[in-house]
């Protein structure tokens, strides 16, 4: 009988080195909880017997050896090492056994109550493991530096598909990105706190260069929706920040996008034959909502104003100090037709939820007076502003 978490955790080790299924089940709580970091999780005797089992079968020779166990009060700490041979009969986790000799380390942190383990979280090299499997190449060899170069190649296609963000207004920045033409605009507000707010998600391909520009400018705090079809959601699942939106722009930001509204038959050749295949292109899925913003609210010094018609719950923000909004799709700089920018106009008919009320929407930012207008995609409209968007509403 173990006398402390230490002895407890030394029969423990000793169980796995000889495989005592049985003596490492009896070890749990029946509530206890193993996370292996990367590979996997199990609760309870039962779960962690089934873990065990698997990894036994996948490795006969399987023995492990704790190298130094310290603890304190309920918790301990093992650094242990083990080696193996990836002989089967079994896989492990999927892995078809290869014969490939393994020497593994890690660091495991576990909570003791009573004579019981309630909780382990394992560290191990993934990377480590997964060239001794030859899942990667080895370390320093031809293969592993023409998978670098590969890889670095990657991430420079991926950059050039967005730009470095650009300083637009006092605290406000944008980031253009897409490919070929970086028609796509996200924008970063500074907030009072430090990092930035951003302005809607552009698409996928987006995010990693998203992040870069919110880590230079103290990094991302949440995003807001302008609205939720694909190419404005499409980075922000990967970004792993909160989300907001509109409580109306709530189930399709969840959901499908707007997808179940849009009728493809009313968008301008060649868009409506291009854009249902690429738009599932730009979107990252579905978007945990985490809380919404209403007319009126305030969002890092801008106020929200609700501008339905092309998306139920579709907001701009507006500052009043200078003039600023912030548009997503209230209007279009861009003929999604040709891809080339024009003067603003209503979004295509067969993307909107209702034109008519899209139509009131424009007239009602045009109401505001905006010094400049900065819209979901390419150039922002200038000059008499008011004007020119009465227009696009008269189109």
């Amino acid at each position: 009988m173990a006398t402390s978490p230490q002895a407890l955790l030394a029969e423990y080790f000793d169980a796995l080195g000889r495989q005592d299924l049985d003596a490492i089940a009896g070890h749990w709580a029946p509530d206890g909880q193993v996370h292996i970091a990367g590979q996997a999780d199990a609760t309870g005797p039962d779960g962690v017997r089934a873990y065990w089992a698997e990894m036994f079968a996948a490795c006969p020779d399987f023995a492990i050896v704790p190298t130094d166990i310290v603890g304190e009060d309920d918790q301990v700490a093992v650094k242990w090492g083990a080696t193996a041979t990836f002989a089967g009969p079994g896989s492990y986790q999927g892995i078809e056994p290869t014969g490939a000799r393994l020497e593994l380390e890690g660091l495991d942190l576990f909570r003791v109550a009573g004579d019981k383990l309630v909780r382990e979280d394992a560290y191990t090299d993934g990377a480590t493991f997964a060239r001794q499997l030859g899942m990667l190449p080895a370390q320093g060899s031809t293969a592993e530096q023409r998978m670098t170069r590969a890889f670095n190649a990657q991430g420079r296609v991926k950059k050039r598909l967005a730009d470095d963000a650009e300083r637009i207004a006092e605290g406000v920045w944008v980031v253009r990105g897409g490919f070929p033409l970086k028609t796509f605009n996200v924008y970063l507000i500074e907030d009072d706190g430090g990092g930035v707010t951003m302005f809607d998600a552009g698409i996928r391909a987006m995010a990693n260069a998203l992040a870069s520009a919110g880590a230079a400018l103290g990094g991302i705090n949440r995003i807001v929706l302008g609205h939720s079809h694909m190419d404005h959601r499409g980075a922000a699942p990967a970004l792993k920040v909160p989300v907001l939106c509109h409580p109306a722009e709530r189930i399709d930001a969840e959901g499908d996008a707007g997808d179940h509204y849009f009728d493809w038959n009313e968008v301008t050749k060649p868009a409506r034959w291009v854009l249902p295949r690429l738009m599932p292109t730009w979107d990252g899925g579905p978007v945990k909502i985490s809380g919404t913003v209403d007319e009126g609210d305030d969002v890092s010094g801008f106020r929200v104003v609700h501008i339905p018609g092309h998306a139920p719950g579709q907001i701009a923000l507006f500052r009043e100090s200078d003039g600023v909004a912030l548009t997503t799709d209230c209007f279009y700089t861009l003929d999604i037709g040709t891809g080339r920018k024009r003067e603003p106009r209503l979004p295509e008919r067969g993307t909107n939820l209702d034109t008519e009320q899209a139509r009131a929407s424009v007239r009602k930012l045009a109401a505001l007076e905006p010094a400049a207008a900065w819209p979901g995609h390419t150039d922002p409209v200038t000059g008499d502003v008011r004007a020119q968007l009465e227009q696009a509403a008269r189109t």
